[in-house]
Parts: structure tokens; sequence; C-alpha cells
């Protein structure tokens, strides 16, 4: 949920961010009219919400194939238009340990 390319510059092509803004500024805005109460702030987080991001190519930019960033940033672009919807599956995961 942070950028850590300016620690790992020859791995890490890019890092999903999460920025807390919208969640928090959801749950102060219902706390200050005294409507607050317990709920999903899970959509607040997706990127359409201006809740996640991505983090920028840095050192990987000149390395990726063009093609591969435009596909990349088209994405993006519908993510952001709603017209394309990332499924997050929030269940917990099984264990294949026997």
């Amino acid at each position: 949920v942070i950028d850590t390319q300016d620690k790992y510059p020859d791995t890490v092509v890019a890092s999903a961010l999460w920025h807390m803004e919208p969640s928090i500024d959801r749950a102060l805005g219902l706390a200050k009219t005294g409507k607050f109460s317990a709920e999903d702030y899970g959509p607040y987080s997706l990127m359409k919400n201006k809740g996640s991001s991505l983090a920028p190519l840095g050192s990987f930019e000149k390395k990726v194939p063009a093609d591969v960033v435009a596909k990349m940033r088209a994405k993006e672009k519908a993510i952001l238009a709603g017209t394309f919807t990332v499924k997050v599956d929030d269940s917990q995961p099984k264990s294949t340990a026997k």
C-alpha cells in the first residue's frame, strides 16, 4: 500500500497505493453531522473513488514497453470512468497444506 521502489529499484515495477483519505473523510463527515454508524468503507478504497492508485514506474519508466504502458493507462482510465471494475475477493484464503 506504499511505493517501495526507492528501496528495491531493480525489482519493484509498480506498487498499488492506498489512500485512506476518502475513508477518513466519509467517517469524519458522518461524525460531524451526528450520523456516524458502522458501515463498509471498502468502496472508498477503490481507485474510482480516489482511494487507491498506481505508483509511478520510476526506474522502470523506460524498461516497460510503450504498448504495455498504453494498455495500463487505458485500463486505469476505464477504472476511473467506472466502465471497468476490478473484482475484490475479501474471503479468507483456504490453506492448501495437508
